[in-house]
């Protein structure tokens, strides 16, 4: 049925729109699910309930492997929604320090024929206080929370926070904005991930080079242990279009600093290899492509980084996932959790639901990692 309304009503509205469409019945959701005992019935039915689904990682206990990656809910506006769904966790963002309007529009596209999209959105969004005082309401104050989530959820969607560098803020204050989200942040996130990946802000990825990515990560950690109770973990997200001795020292560092993971990956600027016609594809314009295109690359970058770290990290696989079968190959190749957004767009509200059933008919799919 979804397929049929993508095909005849959605394809033809422009995908921005589209998407706020679609947001807004996720918060409708969200809503429903507040009704007393309607959220139970919905992660009876949607949710992922398979013993062999669960996956113990960065300290915590996840109901399923599959998650929500950043860009979808950039200020924690649906979590409740997407939870209800049957994700296993929801990243939130990219969140910057200051609000911002991001790019200007028409900032995101569809291609049909390679069931992908274009973005170069810009971290448009309303800053990390607005998302952390969002995520405050959704449950109890502070690290209490947390605390919850560790010994068990006992129904908690796990949420992770995204964080990038505002746009304004000079590429010499990087380190000292990304701490200031990062604090803001802290005491609601279950996770923190800092997006160094994204094409859409310039200068963003050149903070890739190990040089300059060092001092950022090191400040966030400082931050998050201040303004923290207890220890939040922190991942990077990297991009696909790397080079492999680049992917190799961004995994050293991670090791040296004692990073918890690596989320692997964001979307790329290549435009190789696919089916769209040329002219849709230059329309497009510049940005982000993220779906099956990415597939390859994303699973050889997964690939090289649990060869470099063996089990010393969490590995977060993103890029290209639509199937229980991707998903499958990615947790096999080394991944702890998979994460997805695109194969969310095109394949509609019960696709969590049929990507954890997918996962459960094959048994325990991936590993545990502290």
């Amino acid at each position: 049925m979804y397929r049929l309304v993508f095909l005849v009503v959605l394809r033809r509205v422009p995908a921005e729109a589209a998407h706020r469409a679609g947001f807004l019945a996720i918060r409708v959701l969200g809503w429903a699910a507040g009704v007393p005992g309607a959220a139970g019935v919905l992660r009876w039915w949607l949710g992922p309930r398979d013993p062999a689904l669960r996956v113990r990682a960065l300290g915590l206990d996840f109901p399923g492997p599959l998650g929500l990656a950043a860009g979808f809910d950039k200020d924690a506006r649906g979590v409740a929604g997407l939870a209800a769904l049957g994700f296993g966790f929801v990243e939130v963002g990219t969140v910057t320090a200051r609000p911002q309007p991001g790019n200007a529009r028409p900032r995101m596209f569809r291609l049909p024929a390679d069931r992908a999209l274009v973005n170069r959105m810009g971290f448009n969004n309303e800053g990390a206080a607005a998302a952390a005082a969002r995520l405050r309401r959704l449950a109890e104050p502070g690290d209490r929370r947390r605390a919850r989530r560790r010994a068990g959820g006992r129904g908690k969607v796990i949420v992770g926070v995204n964080i990038g560098k505002t746009k304004v803020v000079p590429d010499e204050e990087a380190a000292q904005d990304y701490a200031a989200s990062a604090r803001k942040v802290a005491a609601v996130a279950d996770y923190v991930v800092v997006n160094v990946s994204s094409p859409n802000t310039p200068g963003l990825r050149d903070l890739q080079a190990v040089d300059r990515l060092k001092p950022v990560l090191v400040a966030v950690r400082e931050a998050l242990d201040a303004a923290a109770e207890s220890r939040v973990p922190l991942l990077v997200k990297i991009a696909p279009d790397l080079a492999d001795a680049d992917v190799d020292a961004i995994a050293d560092l991670a090791l040296e600093l004692g990073i918890d993971g690596i989320v692997a990956t964001n979307t790329t600027v290549s435009r190789d290899g696919l089916a769209s016609p040329a002219g849709e594809v230059a329309a497009a314009g510049a940005g982000g492509l993220s779906g099956p295109p990415l597939r390859d690359r994303a699973l050889a970058v997964l690939r090289r980084l649990r060869a470099r770290t063996g089990d010393r990290l969490v590995l977060i696989a993103a890029g290209g996932i639509e199937t229980a079968d991707d998903a499958a190959e990615r947790m096999a190749a080394g991944a702890t959790l998979v994460q997805a957004y695109t194969g969310f767009i095109y394949g509609g509200p019960l696709w969590p639901r049929r990507i954890h059933a997918g996962l459960a008919r094959r048994g325990r799919p991936g590993r545990t990692a502290s």
